[in-house]
């Protein structure tokens, strides 16, 4: 699993564009910048919709306030799910950029997948917040539980940086 101090593997997300759905490097996100990234268990999930999302909407002018370029919410979905989200939540307006990872490329590679089947949830992420600059991990918030969103919500994280 990825700790702090460690670099973060380079891998491709989508997001929806305007001509359909594009791929996107972490490493083009990353490098050269101070990023926050975010991930849920699944996009219009009760935690993750009434409780994660909003908290980095909250919090968004502060962390620009402490110089951070981009806050990436993750989730293992499609990029027309994610797009629907952060339409549905006001995210994609508040400025946070929604990103999908549909076939778990980037989870996997940090070590951050779990299934819960009684869920439905399969192959999906764990709920953490990390601070990323010129692609190293800075600071890393990983819930123990995922129903829970206290340290890796927006205020959790800014609590640490």
């Amino acid at each position: 699993m990825i700790s702090t101090g460690d670099t973060l593997p380079d891998a491709t997300l989508t997001q929806l564009g305007a001509d359909g759905p594009e791929e996107v490097r972490i490493s083009d996100k990353t490098n050269g910048r101070k990023v926050v990234i975010f991930a849920v268990p699944g996009a219009f999930t009760p935690t993750c919709h009434s409780a994660h999302v909003p908290s980095f909407m909250r919090t968004k002018d502060q962390f620009d306030a402490k110089g951070v370029d981009e806050i990436i919410c993750v989730s293992v979905n499609d990029p027309f799910v994610m797009k629907a989200w952060g339409e549905a939540t006001g995210a994609t307006e508040a400025g946070l950029t929604m990103l999908g990872d549909a076939s778990s490329e980037f989870t996997k590679a940090i070590g951050m997948d779990f299934d819960a089947p009684p869920a439905g949830l399969i192959a999906r992420s764990k709920r953490y917040a990390m601070l990323v600059e010129d692609g190293k991990v800075v600071a890393l918030n990983l819930e123990e539980n995922p129903g829970a969103c206290e340290i890796s919500a927006g205020e959790g994280l800014l609590d640490v940086i």
